[in-house]
């Protein structure tokens, strides 16, 4: 598995440095939240992310915690937090005039997936779509029958507990939503071709729902 960072450096508020690509002609913005204490250099992160870059999508990987934050174990697992940072960096992306017009996407792992539901709750019709990699989408827990952002959940075969969770979280989403097990793959998709499979359900979704008509003329709040 390899992948470039082929962008720029920013940072977010409150500083929180991240890598933007922004191909051009973009059809769509794709931010990560990241989970588990991983952020900005998580190889499949970046991994997907070229992938999307590639298809025409602009990408943001930032660190949703600061180095002294994520210092403390809790923060890791304060999905409002998290949430929060998410959102934040989402009205970052919506004041710069270069990207103001595209439509937003939501790529969470593990824990991070949590916190894109529940900032997709927040949006509303804002964010565009929201995709889910190994996620743990039961953490965010009231937030989920909110979500109005068409949903991918992506669990590995071999990652029962989790595929167990996502199972019952799908059935709390009322959005358009769809759960895809990549066979015989574990939590975190080392398998060969396993991150793959999940670079093309995710290309897919996203260009589906971030490149629609309907995406380009989303509600901005």
């Amino acid at each position: 598995m390899t992948g470039t960072l082929e962008s720029q450096v920013v940072e977010i508020p409150p500083g929180l440095p991240g890598f933007l690509g922004l191909p051009a002609a973009a059809r769509g913005m794709v931010l990560f939240a990241h989970g588990s204490g991983s952020g900005r250099f998580s190889p499949r992160n970046n991994f997907v992310a070229k992938a999307l870059r590639d298809a025409g999508l602009a990408t943001l990987l930032f660190d949703l915690l600061t180095e002294a934050e994520a210092a403390d174990r809790a923060n890791v697992f304060d999905i409002d937090l998290l949430a929060r940072r998410l959102l934040a960096a989402t009205d970052w992306v919506l004041a710069n005039p270069g990207m103001r017009e595209l439509a937003i996407g939501y790529f969470g792992a593990s824990t991070g997936a949590a916190a894109a539901l529940v900032a997709a709750a927040e949006r509303g019709d804002g964010v565009s779509a929201v995709v889910s990699r190994g996620g743990r989408p039961d953490l965010a827990g009231s937030a989920l029958p909110s979500v109005r952002a068409p949903t991918l959940l992506i669990v590995g075969g071999a990652d029962p507990q989790v595929l167990s969770l996502n199972r019952q979280a799908l059935r709390q989403l009322h959005c358009t939503s769809r759960l895809d097990v990549v066979p015989d793959a574990t939590h975190l998709f080392e398998e060969p071709g396993t991150m793959e499979k999940v670079v093309v359900l995710a290309r897919d979704w996203f260009l589906a729902h971030l490149a629609s008509p309907e995406a380009a003329h989303v509600v901005r709040r």
